[in-house]
C-alpha cells in the first residue's frame, strides 16, 4: 500500500469505486429498510446487527480516508 487515498489513485476506475460502494450500500438500506432485513456491519472492530429505518440510506457516514 502507497498511503495515498481513494481519491488520489492513478486508475479512473479506482477512483470512480468509492463513490458507487457509497452508493450500493445505500441501497442496501434502503432495501433492508423496505424488508425489515437486518444488515451487518463492522464498527470499530466490532461486528454488529442493525435494523435500517425508512430514509436512513439516504446519508451513509462512511468515509474514504485510507481506504485502498
Amino acid at each position: 500500500m502507497n498511503g495515498k487515498t481513494i481519491d488520489q489513485a492513478k486508475s479512473a476506475d479506482l477512483r470512480g469505486s468509492w463513490p458507487a460502494l457509497l452508493r450500493a450500500a445505500r441501497r442496501a438500506r434502503e432495501l433492508a429498510a423496505q424488508t425489515g432485513t437486518e444488515l451487518i456491519v463492522m464498527r470499530d472492530g466490532v461486528l454488529q446487527r442493525i435494523r435500517p429505518q425508512p430514509n436512513e440510506g439516504a446519508t451513509p457516514s462512511a468515509t474514504p480516508e485510507g481506504r485502498p
